[in-house]
Formats: C-alpha cells, sequence, structure tokens
C-alpha cells in the first residue's frame, strides 16, 4: 500500500501545481488535519476539514501573487508519505520572490490522507518520520 500512497500524494502536488484544487481535496480524508509549519509562523495551529485544509494550501492573494512547490523527493515511509519540496513564493505588490526547501509528513487514513505536518526544515521532517537524510 506504501506505494500507492505515494502515488496519491504525487497526483495530489501535481493537481495543485496545475491549480485543480478539487483534485487535491480527492486524496483528503473528510476529518482531515493539516498543522501549522514546525518552525514557522503557524507552528502549533491546527486547521480541520478538506475545506478548510484547501483554502489554508491557496495562496493569500493579498499577499502573494505566485506559490508554487517544485518536488525534489517523495520518501516512502510505511503509513507516511514524506515529500521534500521547495515552495517558491512572490510576492502580490513587492514582486520580491522567496524560497525556501521545505517538507510535508503526509499521513495516511485508508487511501486518503488524513494528517498534513509541514516543516520548514527538511532535517526536522525526517527525524520525525523516523528517517536520516
Amino acid at each position: 500500500m506504501s506505494e500507492e500512497n505515494v502515488e496519491i500524494v504525487r497526483a495530489a502536488y501535481a493537481a495543485f501545481a496545475e491549480g485543480t484544487i478539487d483534485d487535491v481535496i480527492e486524496g483528503l480524508d473528510a476529518d482531515v488535519e493539516m498543522i501549522g509549519a514546525v518552525g514557522g509562523l503557524e507552528d502549533g495551529e491546527v486547521v480541520r476539514g478538506r475545506d478548510a485544509v484547501a483554502r489554508e494550501l491557496l495562496p493569500d492573494s493579498s499577499v502573494w501573487a505566485e506559490r508554487r512547490y517544485e518536488v525534489q523527493k517523495f520518501i516512502d515511509a510505511d503509513d507516511r508519505v514524506v515529500a521534500l519540496v521547495h515552495e517558491h513564493r512572490r510576492g502580490s505588490n513587492s514582486g520580491v520572490e522567496v524560497g525556501v526547501d521545505m517538507a510535508f509528513i503526509n499521513s495516511f487514513k485508508g487511501h486518503k490522507v488524513a494528517c498534513i505536518e509541514p516543516f520548514m526544515r527538511q532535517s526536522d521532517a525526517l527525524e520525525a518520520a523516523g528517517l536520516s537524510e
């Protein structure tokens, strides 16, 4: 089932890149939780439910003109998939571009993502998933 989980996460990132958020929602459990990025401004906050998580994944257009994730690697970790990504954002008014290498741990319940845990440092995510680089 683990390779199947990787394909579910891979499809979600492809759908997000194409702007088809409905396809992203399809891969989420009805009670999905998204934890605030560990090491980020939202650290410790929790967003629950498909629609709320989908809104959280979309860029705030008042601040960001662009937000995209370039996947570096997917790692199969039993009932979890770790996505190592480079996040790129461009400010809507300033045009300033920022980028960071980060990671997301996607935990599964059945064939749906039940929890998304972003990490501002890839090494922290790998450690949390019981993996090493």
